[in-house]
């Protein structure tokens, strides 16, 4: 019989889909997941970042039937989660679920041993959750406008909280002063309860934090909010405005929730991932318990989220280098 060449031999094999390796590659991606899933978290359990992590693997498990483990590696400010699926086979066996802090990494730290712009894929954008600007009941100003006036009176007197020096509940506070041209004395906490604490006692006047630690003193009368930083008003405080409509033009900056992979995760794992996880924010379920956690469900395509995840590296960079916050 006569010999068979190369190349049509190739050519047979990729007919019949036998071509060693790439037809078990593409038939593994068709499939996935086969076996349990890793999503990491590099935030201690309890957190905003725990809370939608937990979601999402839930969400997925029912999904994809498999389950899909939360598997928390906090420490070094991220770093050590983050490195975790920086340096994992890029198969989808392993993602990671964090927060915009991620924006910020690049302009805080330097040193560090991956980029997040190069080496993680952004997949897609889960969440977000505006901030709420409170003041403290006993400071003069019932609204944005009054409070910038009474901040330009009174130039670096005023006192600013946040929850550490970098944090971003920080860097807001000073995207905030740079809007409006103000001066606010930053006083940084080692986290956002102790400063909720002398806030609501008066050792310092303002502070940006989420709704779901907020809204309780707000209630109560113990805290007065004034605005919002999302860029349509909220549901479960409808009456307050955007810092926008309270006339700081263009002001923006969410708290957000994503899920990011190897920088070489395969497009298909990658739309896989994509898919679901939109199906499930989609969800009447998926809705109403992300409603209750003052949160938003954000979904959309991966290119969409890479172009903003982008994005947000640039205007946290601004915020940090405004702050005049050196990198670690």
């Amino acid at each position: 019989m006569p010999r068979a060449r190369p190349g049509v031999a190739v050519c047979v094999c990729v007919a019949l889909g036998i071509l060693p390796g790439w037809s078990v590659t593409a038939q593994a991606q068709r499939d996935f997941p086969t076996r349990p899933v890793r999503m990491v978290n590099p935030y201690t359990p309890g957190g905003s970042v725990d809370l939608v992590a937990r979601a999402l693997a839930g969400g997925l498990s029912e999904l994809w039937g498999q389950q899909v483990i939360v598997d928390n590696r906090p420490g070094a400010g991220t770093q050590i989660g983050t490195e975790v699926v920086v340096r994992a086979e890029p198969d989808g066996y392993t993602m990671l679920c964090t927060s915009s802090a991620i924006a910020i990494l690049p302009a805080t730290y330097r040193g560090m041993r991956f980029d997040p712009a190069r080496d993680l894929m952004p997949v897609v954008l889960a969440t977000h959750s505006a901030s709420m600007l409170v003041v403290h009941p006993g400071l003069p100003a019932k609204s944005v406008k009054e409070l910038i006036a009474l901040a330009r009176a009174q130039p670096g007197q005023l006192t600013g909280a946040s929850s550490g020096v970098g944090s971003t509940v920080h860097l807001i506070l000073e995207m905030f002063k740079v809007a409006t041209k103000t001066d606010f004395l930053h006083v940084p906490y080692k986290g956002g309860a102790p400063a909720i604490t002398d806030l609501i006692g008066g050792q310092v006047k303002l502070f940006f934090n989420t709704p779901g630690t907020l809204l309780q003193h707000v209630k109560s009368g113990r805290l007065r909010a004034l605005g919002v930083t999302s860029a349509q008003r909220v549901d479960y405080a409808p009456d307050l405005p955007t810092l926008a409509e309270a006339g700081v033009a263009d002001f923006e900056a969410n708290i957000w929730y994503a899920i990011y992979g190897p920088k070489n995760l395969p497009a298909p794992l990658a739309q896989r991932w994509n898919d679901t996880t939109n199906r499930y924010l989609k969800s009447p379920q998926a809705q109403e318990y992300f409603r209750q956690s003052f949160m938003t469900t954000a979904g959309g395509t991966s290119a969409e989220f890479a172009k903003y995840h982008l994005s947000e590296i640039k205007r946290w960079s601004a915020a940090v280098l405004a702050a005049g916050i050196k990198p670690q």
